[in-house]
């Protein structure tokens, strides 16, 4: 998930930039109350999203390390806010970055994500031992009873159990599932979605992870169930399925890897099949992503614009239907955030002491995210050839 590249300015040559004028003279103190002060941020005031600043050293780190810095800075307990989902949304949504020019260190990443392919099979696991092998004992206190690791659906849902199924349902819907379809789930998590739908739609599913720790726990999960879990990279599947879904796990495809992933997907769907893309996107295509959240939640991932997407899909797919619920991922981090900071006196023994704020940070400045609407949430239903008479959206 991309974050506000912020207070890199130390490094950058910003004539004409609105801060140009002060960056030379000013104390870093200062300059960071003047950038803060135009997303509506006072360091020291009153009110909920304002920024405390716990130690000096604040303001050093973020005018060096960026965005970077001021998780890193969150984490230590340099600074501090009543809601730092709402502080977030300030900074995000007031677009401070547009006053910026990139830096070396931006212009490197970006560079990179050109030249290399992060996401091969050996990359691809990296995201997997940083954050998905992490125990099961934090996934189950923070998540609902299905282990859903994606956004809900709250259209007529008031809690993060009722708004998971009604995902599910809701996906279930848009792709017609029909007793006895195969079913292939691409990053299949936990198993909550094999589940669901193989006890209520009588379909046979096929779910593949990277992750033995996941794979271990769906395998219990469905047990006596037409469900089949296996331990697998997307470019290894076999055979052929009715309906294939992906659920949040096009974020770590990356971006040089789209076009295969949709020909894999297009060369194991039968000719009247569907198949549903269901990812987190955004709205300037990029590159790179936050270096915060690349450094410390998600190695190696991309979050994909529409033109992105639709370079991939062009020539392959139709386009069914293109459906965003991206506020809906707001309340299902902040539900998650509520269950972890509920109940993390049970398992904090088992994480490093930073692990708290590292966790907490990230649930919640991906809220003011998606609050900002800077980042958004789209299930895109895409067919063969067009689905005669044409596809029924449902919402």
């Amino acid at each position: 998930m991309r974050l506000l590249v912020l207070f890199m300015l130390c490094f950058c040559s910003c004539e004409g930039g609105i801060f140009s004028s002060f960056l030379s003279e000013a104390e870093p103190e200062k300059v960071c109350a003047q950038i803060l002060a135009a997303a509506d941020v006072q360091i020291g005031g009153e009110r909920e999203w304002d920024v405390q600043v716990r130690d000096p050293g604040f303001y050093d780190r973020i005018l060096k390390d960026g965005s970077l810095g001021f998780g890193e800075a969150y984490m230590a307990g340099l600074w501090d806010s009543p809601k730092v989902d709402q502080c977030l949304f300030q900074i995000i949504r007031s677009r401070l970055e547009e006053n910026l020019k990139p830096t070396w260190a931006m212009r490197w990443a970006v560079l990179k994500a050109k030249l290399f392919n992060t996401q091969d099979k050996a990359g691809s696991m990296k995201v997997i031992e940083q954050h998905y092998q992490l125990g099961n004992d934090l996934f189950e206190r923070m998540l609902d009873g299905l282990m859903t690791y994606s956004c809900g659906y709250w259209r007529q849902a008031d809690n993060l159990e009722d708004a998971q199924k009604a995902k599910y349902d809701l996906i279930a819907k848009k792709l017609e599932f029909k007793k006895g379809m195969k079913v292939l789930d691409i990053g299949c998590g936990w198993g909550g979605f094999a589940k669901h739908i193989s006890q209520n739609y009588g379909v046979e599913v096929v779910g593949i992870t990277l992750s033995e720790n996941q794979a271990e726990y769906a395998r219990k999960f469905c047990e006596g169930l037409p469900v089949q879990i296996l331990v697998q990279d997307y470019r290894e599947v076999q055979g052929v399925f009715d309906r294939i879904v992906e659920i949040g796990m096009f974020e770590h495809v990356g971006l040089k890897n789209y076009r295969s992933f949709l020909e894999i997907v297009h060369s194991h769907l039968k000719d009247d099949g569907v198949f549903m893309l269901h990812t987190i996107g955004r709205n300037r295509s990029k590159f790179t992503v936050d270096p915060w959240i690349e450094q410390y939640i998600f190695s190696n991932g991309h979050l994909p614009s529409v033109a992105q997407i639709g370079s991939a899909v062009e020539g392959l797919f139709v386009m069914e239907d293109w459906h965003n619920f991206s506020a809906d991922y707001d309340k299902t981090l902040m539900a998650w955030f509520h269950n972890f900071d509920a109940r993390w006196g049970e398992i904090k023994g088992a994480y490093p002491e930073s692990f708290y704020r590292m966790w907490k940070y990230y649930l919640l400045s991906c809220a003011g995210a998606f609050r900002a609407r800077e980042l958004q949430l789209w299930q895109v239903v895409l067919s063969k050839k067009g689905i005669l008479g044409g596809h029924k959206s449902v919402r």
